[in-house]
């Protein structure tokens, strides 16, 4: 079983003595898995990719990013179910939070995703055309459009909205990346502004003004892309394997990795996501599966908050409602490790390339190496010391 705690990793904050929040929270769980086993430091990210969820946890399941043509969008329109032609193009869609003109939230304060579905629905009304411009519904502001057909370009370059809060929409819209990519890039420009104006008075949105809550007063794409082509893990491995996600993007993956993706209810991939039945539903996916991938998005998305103690809850409560719950209760022989699958610094609010923490331990192992706390710092001096992404899956897999 893999564990991965997503944006976890951190630099020290000076308000909170010089430490991360991995070195503040209080996790016994992931420091006995350290303590038990051997750890390192992953490079998920390799140079020159994007620095995104994709690229980090494609690397974690043992592909190398710089192999693969894989974009964000697709990998989402797969865990939406949605079809895909070679011609088509899948995008990210958020609904995000626009104030005199500056991108104030790229979440729209998490809005709730039965909300979300009636938003995305008077947009594609508005917008969609059917066999070619299409929206579809995801969980809270994450949802995904599909431009079907070769008219459509991904010669456009995409800011993602959480790297660019703060900025003027007028200088971080869609851009061409050359002749071919002018009218894919104008067309979703238009969406773009012109939802406001379907938006901005709707009753949703209203109610959340009235309320003190983050109107979802704007649409945002980014994560642009074709349906990909890659190994299944599998033909990689000749392992079978599940993930536990609530994110559509992690799902996605799962979906081209030939993993079998499972739904756990109360699963929302914010602070209130149901650690237990994550823990649960990993615990029977071990009788049937030979690897089971459990991601949690709650630290990453405090990072992007920037709120030190929220992240440090999400830690905690990852450490003893679900990790506890699985040492406690798995049966027989297992390896399980914790692994972070990039930072999220609180002050920064957005992903970096540094290198990540991870801890692996085989229960029919006695050896361990000298670490005793599962952190960015004490993992230093493990015994695997600095691996590339990409091969720890050989790890945790033993070949």
């Amino acid at each position: 079983m893999i564990i991965v705690g997503d944006g976890m990793g951190d630099f020290p904050v000076e308000e909170f003595h010089r430490k991360t929040p991995l070195q503040v929270a209080y996790h016994p769980n992931m420091d006995l898995i350290a303590e038990r086993g051997k750890c390192g430091l992953l490079k998920t990210i390799p140079d020159g990719t994007p620095k995104g969820s994709d690229t980090a946890n494609l690397s974690l399941l043992g592909y190398d990013p710089r192999q693969l043509n894989i974009s964000r969008g697709p990998l989402e329109a797969a865990s939406l179910g949605v079809k895909l032609d070679e011609d088509d193009i899948a995008i990210r869609c958020n609904l995000i939070t626009e104030e005199t003109g500056v991108l104030r939230d790229y979440s729209a304060g998490h809005i709730d995703s039965l909300e979300a579905k009636e938003l995305i629905e008077l947009v594609n009304d508005e917008f969609g055309v059917q066999g070619e411009i299409e929206f579809y519904n995801g969980v809270s502001y994450r949802h995904t459009l599909v431009l079907r057909g070769k008219k459509h370009s991904t010669q456009i370059e995409c800011s993602p909205p959480h790297d660019v809060m703060g900025s003027l929409i007028s200088e971080i819209l869609i851009r061409p990346l050359s002749k071919e990519g002018k009218a894919t890039a104008a067309l979703l420009n238009d969406i773009i502004i012109n939802s406001k104006k379907i938006l901005t008075n709707h009753k949703i949105n209203q109610k959340r003004l009235k309320n003190g809550e983050a109107v979802a007063n704007m649409i945002w794409f980014w994560g642009a892309g074709r349906k990909p082509t890659m190994p299944t893990l599998w033909e990689k491995f000749r392992i079978q394997g599940a993930v536990i996600s609530a994110v559509d993007l992690i799902k996605g993956i799962g979906h081209f990795a030939g993993m079998d993706v499972i739904d756990v209810p109360g699963a929302t991939g914010l602070y209130d996501t149901n650690y237990e039945g994550k823990a649960d539903y990993a615990l029977n996916s071990l009788n049937y599966h030979d690897l089971v991938y459990v991601h949690v998005e709650a630290p990453d998305e405090a990072g992007h908050t920037g709120d030190f103690e929220l992240k440090v809850k999400t830690i905690e409560d990852l450490d003893r409602r679900l990790i506890g719950r699985i040492l406690r209760n798995i049966k027989e022989d297992y390896v399980i490790s914790i692994v972070t699958d990039h930072f999220t610094p609180i002050k920064l609010r957005t992903h970096t390339t540094d290198p990540t923490p991870f801890a692996i331990h085989d229960s029919t192992e006695k050896e361990a190496d000298n670490v005793k706390r599962f952190d960015e710092s004490s993992v230093k001096s493990g015994f695997y010391g600095l691996v590339e992404g990409q091969n720890f899956m050989s790890l945790v897999l033993k070949r």
